[in-house]
């Protein structure tokens, strides 16, 4: 499980400095001592501060989760860092954005931290509790109660500005520290003479108490645990007995006690229960430390290893118990792979690997391989060789060119079964600038990341996935990926055809479509190059005949009119280029064309058109063309593959449509015998620009889709 320590130390991230500052502080040894327990536990694990940036650094570390797969937890340390109720800030925020914790919920903090109110709660509970009184005037020492007198803030914890005072000057004083430094009204309580008894909890239903813990004064100084004992500038040792010197039923009376305070405050989890037992054998609460210190010497982590549990153990228990409050078991379920079915040992397979899964992607991202880069395509080639191989693929020789496209397979080939399509290149112009990796809590920012990279990883873990449940082998699917996507297939294209109709199912690993899309129909597209050419000309010279430029430009203006939403055909031109002598107008021009059609006749037909508004001038032209991507057409077969890909997605709750796209791929090189879907990789924004950027719960959400449609279909 992702875990994150979220505590507060040093931080003053925050938006202001304003209000009561904190002055409680968790120990870097505390924080570190925690991380090693659960990392030792089998957890992944992050330390994080708990100030403004908390929300993007926890989406960061513990991504949207799929159904049934176990979310992240916090292990909440963290005090707050200024302001009222300050233990209520951090579970309040996690409570918002739906993050389950460690510990009390923003309720019982806030009691808890709020003594007056815990008290009378207390009392009305039938829970002893020391007399007390509020001063709100420090000049106002007529509290009714007899001395000696325990003064300390209303609302702190850590023993803050505690003091026992003997008379009414003292109280004057003491009280006037109070609010002076912590700007809150004071409690005064009955000093209860007698022993100081700390007792544990641990757990929800049912709660369970540590062996109580005795504090050992000495004889110096007041039998109270201060704050300058706590953090050892008070020049005296406190040591600690446990079990405390009690007898059975005295033991039994105070951890009653205690739980019945946990729950009269509505803790969770965890809790410290400190009380005072007088001469006469009574017992009184004092207060509830609902966050407990985890430092290696308090009383709480003392009781815990009289208990049974050693720091690893007590850390790992804490987690359990949320875990139990949260998911209604203590820990998951052990994974037998003898008995799960296949597709549970798949989701647990791949939810395991998140982190891995986008490792990959950064991996192949950094790897970089425009069209136009042969050194790294062969690299990337290369890689993807060595992948596959490990996995227990094997090259299809007759479906394969080692200059631009590669087939593999497994040991049942994929004759009757499916064929994925992905490409190794990355189809920028070398004008577009590069774009490192990145990540932020929605999205993986890099170079190709949602065209090429991403779906190459979904891929290659789908298939582990496969292997690790024994699958693979019995399976028949094919890979191939080509290596000129920039270049519309011109070279792979007829390898990639004959690919296609050796299977029965086809699944081109292209970008999903916002925001959770599969392609079902793409258009057609034809790119032409036009050229022109005239005979040069003096600037200024009167003629009656255009330069090729002005020629260009016209015509080009004059095929917008083919255009027809009716007909599905839509013509652009782009990438105008001229060449002119020195001070002569341009000679020659020359223009793409692209064609996007949804029938051939109609793609015909307006080819036609243009050759018809070029005309007969006096300008010498010439209409080639340059490629033809074929449409990717409505077929029956389809229709039945992607419901059968829909009834997966619905297992497992995730998003999934389908819908038609004007951009074309190798989809619509596969023929009427294979049924095909194209856009089965995660979803991608932005693509073909600097700002790509593919969402990360869709990387998951692909791959198990991915990888149960073929454990289900082999």
């Amino acid at each position: 499980m992702r875990i994150a320590i979220v505590y507060n130390r040093d931080s003053n991230n925050v938006i202001n400095l304003f209000g009561i500052p904190n002055r409680e502080r968790i120990g870097k040894r505390t924080i570190k001592r925690i991380a090693d327990a659960l990392k030792a536990g089998g957890h992944q694990v992050r330390a994080i501060e708990g100030d403004k940036a908390l929300i993007e650094n926890l989406e960061q570390f513990m991504p949207k989760v799929l159904k049934g797969e176990r979310m992240g937890l916090v292990f909440n340390v963290s005090y707050g860092i200024q302001g009222q109720a300050r233990y209520t800030h951090v579970p309040s925020i996690l409570e918002m954005v739906g993050i389950p914790y460690v510990a009390s919920g923003p309720l019982a903090h806030g009691l808890a931290l709020d003594k007056v109110v815990a008290k009378m709660l207390f009392r009305q509970h039938g829970i002893p509790t020391p007399e007390f009184a509020i001063m709100y005037d420090r000049q106002d020492t007529a509290v009714g109660l007899d001395y000696p007198l325990i003064v300390k803030p209303k609302s702190e914890a850590v023993s803050f500005g505690l003091t026992v005072v003997e008379n009414q000057q003292q109280l004057q004083e003491a009280a006037a520290i109070v609010m002076d430094r912590f700007q809150q009204p004071v409690l005064v309580e009955r000093f209860i003479e007698g022993r100081e008894i700390n007792v544990g909890l641990i757990g929800n239903n049912p709660v369970e108490a540590f062996p109580p813990v005795e504090l050992k004064f000495g004889d110096t100084g007041p039998a109270v645990y201060t704050y300058e004992d706590k953090t050892h500038r008070s020049g005296r040792n406190i040591e600690f007995e446990c079990p405390a010197d009690l007898s059975e039923q005295r033991r039994a009376a105070a951890s009653s006690l205690a739980v019945k305070a946990f729950q009269v405050l509505g803790c969770c989890d965890c809790a410290r229960v400190d009380m005072r037992l007088d001469g006469q054998g009574n017992f009184y609460v004092l207060e509830v430390n609902s966050l407990p210190s985890l430092g290696e010497h308090g009383s709480y982590t003392i009781g815990a290893e009289r208990a049974g549990l050693d720091f690893r153990r007590l850390v790992n228990r804490l987690v359990d118990v949320a875990g139990a409050r949260y998911f209604g078991t203590p820990r998951p379920p052990a994974l037998d792979a003898e008995r799960l079915e296949p597709g549970s040992q798949i989701f647990s397979y791949l939810s395991e690997r998140r982190d891995r899964i986008e490792r990959h992607c950064h991996s192949w991202t950094d790897l970089h391989s425009r069209t136009s880069d042969p050194v790294g395509l062969a690299q990337a080639q290369k890689r993807l060789y060595e992948g596959l191989s490990e996995i227990g693929l094997a090259i299809v020789a007759d479906c394969t060119d080692d200059r631009v496209v590669w087939t593999w397979e497994t040991a049942k080939g994929f004759s009757g079964g499916t064929l994925l399509i992905g490409h190794l290149d990355v189809p920028l112009a070398s004008s577009i600038p590069s774009q490192a990796f990145r990540r932020d809590p929605e999205h993986l920012y890099g170079e190709g990341i949602g065209t090429s990279r991403a779906p190459l990883v979904t891929m290659e873990f789908a298939l582990r996935a496969l292997r690790a449940v024994r699958k693979l082998r019995s399976a028949r699917v094919g890979v191939l990926y080509y290596t000129d996507e920039g270049r519309d297939a011109k070279y792979s294209g007829r390898i990639i055809r004959n690919a296609m109709a050796k299977a029965a199912r086809v699944l081109v690993l292209r970008p999903g479509n916002p925001p959770n899309k599969v392609i079902t129909q793409r258009r057609g597209q034809r790119k032409y190059k036009l050229l022109a050419e005239t005979e040069p000309k003096r600037l200024g010279r009167s003629t009656s005949a255009p330069d090729a430029l002005q020629w260009m430009c016209g015509k080009l203006a004059a095929i917008s009119v083919l255009t027809s939403r009716e007909n599905r055909v839509a013509v652009a031109a782009g990438d105008i280029d001229s060449a002119a002598f020195p001070m002569l107008q341009p000679h020659r021009a020359e223009a793409t064309i692209r064609l996007s059609y949804g029938e051939p006749a109609a793609a015909d037909k307006t080819e036609r058109g243009m050759r018809d508004l070029f005309g007969r001038d006096k300008v010498r032209w010439q209409l080639d063309l340059i490629s033809d991507r074929p449409p990717m057409g409505q077929r029956r077969n389809n229709a039945q593959l992607v419901q059968s890909l829909a009834k997966v997605a619905r297992q497992w709750e995730i998003p999934f449509a389908g819908e038609s796209s004007l951009w074309p791929s190798v989809a619509g090189l596969a023929p009427s015998s294979s049924a095909v879907v194209c856009g089965l990789g995660p979803v991608v924004g932005d693509p073909y620009t600097p700002h790509e950027a593919v969402s990360r719960i869709s990387i998951l959400q692909r791959t198990v889709l991915l990888a149960e449609f073929l454990a289900a279909n082999p």
